[in-house]
């Protein structure tokens, strides 16, 4: 086995380089083609979701395949190799299968414990399938993978541990509500209707919202959803189905706006979702401040430059002293020596009757240092002090706002808006790195660890089987040869004695096989139990040909039981 994967991932890479790489349908179909073409891959699969991009192959040359993998990920994803390379992980063999089968588990989702991945394991088993990319092991691999990962979802605590992207962006809107008291009664936009989109909108209606529209670019996969989320036995929700052309209406009606879509560019706009919550704002304005928060700024008290009680100086034409003290460091920027002398002549003397000991003192030592600053440089640079902002607290949201796509269909810009709270990939893996693990993540590392030395331990005994098999026809070949050459011999011997003449030998040669055969598949299961199908094969001058066209024989009856239901 020389299992190979190179891939990136939230864990690896920051969101905005995931957002480049992310790779469309035809992409993948793409590289899936490009990879099985190259000389180092004999099979090939990609598994592309909203956080991850990896590239499983079967490769004979490690090195040649880390290099051809990478180039390959580079070209289709558009993202420089120089620039790719830094945020790349390779697992090779055994560390390849932990991978796969932690990722099955939800282990190395954004959110641990989500069940999705499992879906997305399949769909990329398919699609290789489909494109004849799978062969024998990349087909074990990925089933094996879903088995592990529902053995881990039903014998483990592992779906209290997470949930679904859906959930989990849900709880970050909801800003720590529970999510079915704060969705109950809204009134729900779905953009797309893909597998995350028809996620999207079961959650919603189970957390038990009043409506839901869907908008998809087809509208008859839009009409199917919203047809299954009204006819659900479970909920109690209506839905409809409308044209993309209808969002900016429809966004202005609705609460909370969830877009997962294969877009390339953006679906809404900060000025589509501006424009969308403008006449809620201005509502909300007059019972409240519901104004842009952008560069609001608390009034600021009157100057005191050039009024202090017995300043000598005329200081109101300081250029950047607006705003300070005269006894501030930045109102007296630019002085010459001369002048900074006496003004701190001034702050240390009649200033010391209006103010407090410990504050005119330390000031007026700053000022003695600025002037011998002076002296030496010539002038003071200009400093200024950052001019303090009201915190103005944000209103309540009027649009809750979740992007599950990748790359973004919402512009980032829209969390600023006032009445907009915006959840997208980028704050989900921020608010992830924070989420609790549970106890019962120790459990599934455990299934994961049984699970790969099972794996590991099956494929190596399957790469013996075609030279058992193999051994086994040149023994039966070389029982045939005898009888035959016994019949020429004893041209008189009748059929029962002939049949029970045959049935000895074939015994005696089963019985020599037997313990050498099961022996050495035990020994080939074990680490470095590879070698043992070359000593056979040498110690009983097997014909190569023979045993590659028993493999392959096994291979495709193989691939074509895995084409049924995972």
């Amino acid at each position: 086995m020389s299992l190979l994967v190179v891939g990136l991932s939230h864990r690896s890479a920051p969101v905005s380089l995931l957002e480049r790489a992310t790779l469309n349908a035809d992409a993948q179909i793409k590289l899936l083609q490009d990879t099985v073409a190259a000389e180092p891959a004999a099979e090939a699969a990609v598994l592309a979701t909203c956080n991850r991009i990896e590239l499983y192959a079967d490769v004979d040359k490690f090195h040649a395949g880390v290099a051809e993998l990478s180039t390959l990920l580079a070209q289709h994803s558009g993202v420089g190799l120089d620039e790719l390379t830094p945020y790349l992980y390779v697992h090779y063999e055994d560390r390849a299968v932990h991978h796969l089968f932690s990722v099955a588990c939800g282990l190395d989702s954004m959110v641990v414990g989500e069940g999705q991945i499992l879906g997305q394991i399949k769909d990329s088993l398919a699609k290789a399938q489909e494109l004849h990319s799978a062969g024998r092991l990349l087909n074990d691999l990925f089933q094996q993978a879903l088995r592990v990962g529902k053995r881990a979802h039903s014998e483990t605590g592992i779906d209290r541990a997470g949930q679904s992207l859906v959930t989990f962006g849900l709880q970050q809107l909801s800003s720590g509500t529970a999510v079915e008291a704060w969705a109950r009664g809204k009134r729900a936009l779905v953009i797309g209707a893909g597998s995350m989109s028809s996620l999207a909108a079961a959650t919603l209606a189970r957390a038990g919202v009043a409506e839901i529209v869907v908008a998809n670019r087809t509208s008859d996969r839009a009409e199917r959803l919203a047809q299954i989320i009204t006819e659900s036995p479970e909920t109690d929700v209506s839905a409809r189905a409308v044209p993309m052309d209808s969002v900016p209406f429809e966004l202005t009606r609705a609460d909370v706006a969830v877009s997962c879509t294969g877009a390339t560019g953006l679906v809404l706009t900060a000025d589509a979702v501006a424009a969308a919550v403008a006449d809620r704002v201005s509502e909300d304005a007059t019972a409240g401040s519901a104004a842009p928060l952008d560069d609001v700024r608390e009034e600021l008290p009157p100057t005191s430059v050039g009024v202090e009680d017995g300043c000598p100086l005329d200081l109101s034409a300081v250029q950047g002293a607006s705003g300070f003290s005269v006894m501030g460091e930045a109102a007296v920027a630019g002085m010459d020596a001369a002048t900074l002398e006496q003004h701190a002549a001034w702050v240390g003397g009649s200033a010391v009757d209006r103010r407090e000991a410990a504050r005119s003192t330390p000031e007026a030592e700053l000022i003695t240092e600025l002037a011998t600053m002076a002296a030496t440089v010539g002038r003071i640079p200009e400093r200024r002090r950052p001019e303090p902002v009201a915190h103005i607290p944000r209103p309540a949201p009027v649009l809750s706002l979740l992007d599950l796509a990748m790359p973004r269909d919402v512009d980032a810009a829209a969390h600023r808006l006032a009445g907009v709270r915006l959840v997208d990939i980028e704050s989900l893996a921020e608010a992830s790195a924070d989420a609790p693990m549970a106890a019962d993540v120790d459990a599934v590392r455990r299934i994961v660890s049984d699970e790969v030395a099972a794996f590991g331990a099956a494929q190596r005994a399957a790469h013996i089987t075609p030279t058992v098999v193999a051994l086994r026809a040149m023994a039966a070949e070389v029982v045939a040869g005898e009888i035959a050459r016994l019949d020429g011999r004893l041209p008189g011997l009748d059929d029962k004695h002939r049949a029970e003449i045959t049935q000895t030998v074939r015994r005696v040669v089963d019985k020599l096989l037997h313990a050498p055969t099961v022996r050495v598949k035990q020994l080939a299961a074990e680490p470095g139990g590879a070698g043992y199908a070359d000593a056979l094969r040498t110690l009983f001058d097997l014909d190569q040909e023979t045993v590659a066209s028993v493999s392959q024989a096994v291979n495709d009856s193989e691939i074509s039981k895995n084409r049924g239901p995972a």
